[in-house]
């Protein structure tokens, strides 16, 4: 665990919501747990192919608050967020760079390439384990290791 927790709640949490959202048919895409200016927030976002509904967030945030009041993992008073990622959602896993292939994207790199760290493009999937960009009609190629943040963007 980090000095504040945060890591262990989230792997915690994240062991525990994975099999239940699979079973649910709905997708994790990431989870945040942060200080905020209202007090710590657990924030959960979540996906399913034809996008998350308002009675999927409240699915989950109940099975979710169920299980937190019995493991109680989370030492302190904090708020449970649901919500879809939307429309310019993170790509955090191998598998959302192949789902979203042909779609807009902006990589940032953890260190420089050329002296940028910032590539704009369409994304081609992957190939070879790398992440295929096209930026400006040429191929950028990215190790996942070497990405900082991904995201979708709107066109």
């Amino acid at each position: 665990m980090v000095g504040d927790g945060t890591v262990g709640v989230i792997a915690q949490v994240e062991e525990f919501i994975v099999p239940l959202l699979t079973d649910m048919d709905i997708e994790l895409v990431d989870i945040e747990f942060r200080r905020e200016g209202h007090g710590w927030v657990l924030r959960l976002f979540i996906d399913r192919p034809g996008g998350v509904t308002l009675d999927d967030c409240t699915r989950v945030s109940r099975e979710v608050s169920s299980y937190l009041e019995v493991e109680d993992p989370i030492e302190h008073a904090y708020h449970l967020e649901v919500s879809s990622p939307g429309l310019e959602r993170p790509l955090k896993k191998e598998k959302d760079f192949i789902r979203f292939s042909g779609r807009m994207a902006r990589i940032k790199l953890r260190e420089k390439r050329n002296d940028q760290r910032v590539f704009i493009g369409r994304l081609q999937g992957m190939n070879n384990g790398e992440v295929l960009l096209d930026v400006d009609g040429r191929t950028e190629r990215f190790l996942p290791a070497d990405i900082a943040r991904a995201r979708l963007i709107l066109e």
